[in-house]
């Protein structure tokens, strides 16, 4: 009975060492919670999800799924959710980075070059995208490019 005892405590403590040294590496952006197989870094709270379209989790940086050096928020209060509201949930598109592409300014448009949709001062991309250029919204226009969902800036 010892043995086994002795045993499950050393598993447990090998368990808890391979945890505790898997930190991100210092080229990984601030808040990174898990690397892609492809080489891409995962900054979302929770490894459900992760890595989506990337190859899969490769590994994983944060301690029960929390945002590695972040706070725990506290929790909300248990409310169930709207089936279309948790469908929607898991459509949603991921964040933007954190910081926008410097430049921009009073009328001035983000236009997501690949996708050829232009985003609005204020938008949640606007600037954010892989890649893109800041320029009017008329010029945005005369080369083909759209607004995000149809809604032209104001």
């Amino acid at each position: 009975m010892k043995t086994s005892t002795a045993f499950a405590s050393l598993i447990g403590g090998l368990l808890l060492t391979t945890t505790a040294l898997a930190q991100a590496p210092s080229s990984a952006p601030a808040g990174t919670t898990g690397l892609c197989k492809d080489g891409s870094f995962w900054t979302g709270p929770t490894k459900k999800g992760a890595c989506r379209g990337h190859k899969g989790v490769q590994t994983w940086y944060a301690a029960s799924g929390a945002a590695a050096g972040a706070a725990a928020a506290p929790a909300p209060a248990a409310t169930p959710a709207p089936a279309a509201t948790a469908t929607a949930a898991k459509k949603a598109a991921p964040a933007p980075s954190a910081t926008a592409a410097p430049g921009g300014g009073p009328g001035m448009v983000w236009v997501n070059t690949p996708t050829h949709v232009y985003h609005c001062s204020g938008d949640r991309w606007y600037g954010k995208t892989k890649a893109g250029s800041y320029m009017t919204e008329a010029a945005a226009k005369a080369e083909g490019d759209h607004a995000d969902h149809g809604k032209a800036c104001q």
